[in-house]
């Protein structure tokens, strides 16, 4: 794994250009990304380009043997641009204009934005897609961030009903598939339909949910514009982008089908206030970050890239844009970047060089303080420079035994219609995988329509949509099946099925779910010795092709068995979802280990790696390639993986 940071030289003076350089590769970095911010400095007025600086900057970083991760600089349309055409704006869910003055100020369906984007991305890839500092191209910044994806925007509204029309066909056939008959909403032309917000009460879920599939593919049509452009002009080059973490506003594996890597911006600290954890898991892991964040997020992105993944930008220190902003533990930076490692990543750079003394990001840390001083994420980056090192050439990355099915079409219906509150699709995923892995399972994150053949476990954990293409690759794979409640809900047009869900799965598993409730908070529905559900609880028929595994105090099924698919009639709580993985596991022939609840492991080739999220020592009765025993709080170590269990006591 190689080790980069993201440079600003258009923020400092040029007199201290060459010395930048110079410190990246005497500690030991190989590439730099550069270039997403810089519009305004490459065009400062409209058609007049001055390449002057970038082409110093350029020079200096082959001159130095630093690779260069270019960035295209349309998340942040300058001023003069925004006052030509207004209208490139987009407009929040309250219909309010979001102006110019921080960043990532466009909409997404205009396109007369996308002309200008195009037109940037091309000037840019003319001048330098031939240079030999650049290896890579990165779109954009982060689609989607401070909520950016849906726009309501006159652009906005126009092409959703041009989008509605190519996919229904007529206004009659969108009327009976939304079933629009309910509260008299039947539409009688494209140009009736408007927004799905501002209503008196909930609007309709199926127009919520295609206007996010709409605007998800507003995502995905800018990107590849982009895309086509650096193809042609920067052959050769690897082109990426930088997703984010605990963000399902867009489908990241159809946007990612053009591009040759997906990377994201791993921020585990500022990631963890907003995730989906408890008060007390909050505080527990304040300066490292919950244990399955991180991990969480690598495992996804390497099936977004189809195994080639980056962290392009890495947590140094406190960030600044989180309610609040600890400062990581002693140890956090080289945890994280060596967990990156070990989920297979193949670069990682830190986020910056150099924290800025103004702007929006001035409390944000960097590897140097304003004064050009080591911050302590230096040190640290140094100290996984030279373990990577030591250990030698990486091992590849193998497929786990055990794939997690994520589906982002899934996530938008369940937001649609929760039914309860609290239902999170992505929060009911984290903990499926969290359960997996604190069993010493590696799990692989693929979308539905990933070849499973292979696996020898599914998890299902937020599948509301099972087509007949995804029940026979299921049934294809050979491999044992665990699907949670609401698997196979509704069908593409957001209808309950005709014959009950869990609709296609029926092929797998005989039953039907006759009625649901959704739970508040504190209600607890106890299921024998081995756990109790929560927030949620499905009434099942069964049939004599099934057998139920375990049942709530009241006698409803709650697991449920036919050969190798089993499905969970409730929300389980943590000990009931180990204790049902553990079991399958062993069904399907994989080794499962009880480990400490800070304590999660990834295997790279024949390397194990042991990662203390903990706040006391860890010790392994291992020779160690990496690290020490007893392994400290905040610490990694890495052996040869036996294949055995040598746990950790």
């Amino acid at each position: 794994m190689k080790l980069g940071v993201c440079w600003y030289p258009e923020q400092w003076p040029q007199s201290i250009w060459a010395s930048d350089v110079r410190r990246m590769v005497e500690l030991g970095l190989t590439f730099v990304r550069i270039g997403e911010f810089a519009w305004s400095r490459l065009e400062p007025e409209p058609g007049q380009f001055d390449w002057g600086w970038m082409d110093r900057v350029l020079d200096l970083c082959a001159s130095a043997g630093l690779n260069v991760v270019m960035g295209t600089p349309t998340a942040t349309p300058p001023k003069w641009l925004v006052d030509a055409h207004p209208g490139i704006l987009a407009r929040g869910r309250n219909g309010q204009v979001r102006h110019f003055g921080s960043r990532r100020h466009y909409c997404f369906s205009s396109d007369t934005y996308l002309g200008q984007a195009c037109r940037i991305t091309e000037a840019v890839a003319r001048r330098y897609g031939r240079h030999g500092a650049i290896t890579t191209w990165q779109t954009d910044n982060e689609y989607g961030c401070h909520d950016t994806v849906v726009s309501t925007s006159d652009a906005a509204r126009a092409g959703f009903r041009i989008w509605l029309a190519a996919r229904f066909g007529s206004i009659e056939a969108l009327n009976t598939a939304w079933g629009l008959s309910f509260w008299a909403q039947e539409y009688r032309h494209w140009d009736e339909i408007d927004p799905p917000y501002g209503t008196v009460t909930e609007s309709h879920p199926a127009h919520r949910l295609d206007w996010q599939r709409y605007s998800s593919d507003m995502v995905a049509r800018f990107n590849q514009a982009q895309v086509d452009i650096l193809r042609e002009h920067a052959p050769g080059c690897d082109i990426l982008h930088n997703y984010m973490g605990l963000f399902t506003e867009f489908d990241h594996h159809k946007v990612g089908e053009p591009m040759d890597i997906a990377a994201w911006d791993s921020y585990p600290i500022g990631f963890l206030g907003q995730g989906p954890f408890s008060p007390e898991e909050k505080r527990r892991y304040l300066r490292l970050g919950h244990p399955d964040l991180a991990a969480f997020h690598h495992d996804l992105y390497r099936g977004v890239g189809r195994g080639r993944w980056w962290v392009i930008e890495q947590q140094p220190g406190p960030v600044n844009w989180a309610a609040w902003n600890p400062a990581p533990a002693a140890g956090a930076v080289r945890l994280w970047s060596l967990e990156a490692f070990a989920h297979g990543a193949e670069r990682l750079s830190y986020f910056r060089w150099r924290q800025a003394p103004t702007g929006q990001e001035a409390m944000h840390a960097g590897l140097l303080r304003p004064d050009d001083q080591p911050a302590p994420g230096f040190a640290e980056a140094a100290t996984v420079i030279g373990e990577l090192g030591a250990l030698g050439p990486p091992p590849e990355t193998e497929r786990a035994p055990t794939a997690l099915i994520f589906d982002y079409d899934s996530i938008w219906g369940l937001q649609a219609q929760p039914q309860g509150r609290d239902y999170d699709g992505l929060a009911q995923a984290m903990r499926w995988y969290g359960a997996a892995r604190q069993l010493g399972l590696d799990v692989d994150i693929v979308p539905p329509g990933a070849d499973l053949a292979g696996y020898k476990l599914v998890l299902m954990p937020a599948s509301l949509f099972v087509d007949d293409g995804l029940a026979a690759r299921l049934a294809a794979s050979g491999a044992h099946i665990l699907a949670g409640p609401r698997t196979g809900a509704k069908t593409q047009a957001f209808a309950i099925p005709a014959d009950l869900p869990p609709g296609a799965l029926q092929s797998l598993i005989a039953i039907k779910v006759a009625r649901v409730e959704s739970l508040s908070p504190g209600i607890v529905l106890p299921a024998g010795n081995l756990g109790s559900v929560i927030g949620w609880m499905e009434d099942i028929d069964t049939s004599a092709s099934t057998e139920v595994l375990d049942s709530l105090y009241d006698g409803r099924p709650l697991w449920i068995a036919q050969s190798r698919c089993h499905y969970l009639a409730g929300v389980p709580d943590v000990a009931l979802l180990g204790h049902v993985i553990a079991d399958i596991a062993a069904r399907a022939g994989l080794a499962t280990e009880n480990l400490p609840a800070h304590v999660r492991t990834r295997r790279r080739g024949g390397l194990r790696f042991v990662f203390n999220y903990g706040d006391t020592d860890v010790t392994i009765d291992r020779p160690l390639r990496l690290g020490v025993s007893p392994i400290p709080p905040g610490g990694v170590a890495a052996f040869d993986d036996l294949g055995d269990q040598p746990w950790p006591h």
